[in-house]
């Protein structure tokens, strides 16, 4: 369900569910992409085009299932534009994704499925996502094209989670 599969290919939320199926079948903990784009954002469809996207993306997983599933949270406007939503929006959003989550399969499991952030993650801003209490990881892009660039954020992200778990 990345964005440009949804944009080049035309992929739709029916098909990213029916792939899910059939990855959680084969014992693959698929990684579900939902976003929006800047009209939708502008517009504050936000709350409803996220719901959507999750409502059809995970028909018929069942509570077991939605364990095994893993979220990022990628706004298509910030993919490969250098633009990256705040801290603060991306956790925001996530929160929002949660609270979808819950009414689909209750407050438990919807604190315990992994939302990651991946919109235009660099070295500079992970620390900004990472320190969020909604997000749970990065799902990183291009900056993962530069070793350097991609070992940074492996690093600083390793040292964040050391540091707030002990």
């Amino acid at each position: 369900g990345h964005s440009e599969r949804r944009q080049l290919i035309g992929e739709s939320n029916s098909e990213i569910n029916k792939k899910i199926k059939i990855a959680l079948r084969e014992d693959l903990k698929p990684i579900i992409c939902i976003g929006e784009t800047l009209e939708e954002r502008e517009q504050k469809h936000t709350q409803k085009v996220l719901e959507k996207q999750l409502k059809i993306a995970f028909s018929g997983i069942t509570n077991s299932e939605s364990n095994n599933v893993l979220i990022a949270y990628e706004p298509v406007w910030a993919i490969g534009t250098g633009k990256a939503a705040t801290g603060q929006q991306a956790n925001e959003t996530i929160g929002l994704i949660r609270h979808n989550l819950a009414g689909l399969y209750g407050k438990e499991i919807a604190q315990t499925v992994r939302i990651l952030y991946g919109g235009s993650v660099t070295a500079a801003n992970t620390a900004e996502f990472v320190n969020q209490t909604e997000i749970d990881g990065a799902l990183v892009g291009g900056a993962s094209l530069k070793a350097s660039e991609f070992l940074s954020i492996v690093r600083q992200t390793s040292e964040i989670r050391r540091h707030l778990s002990g």
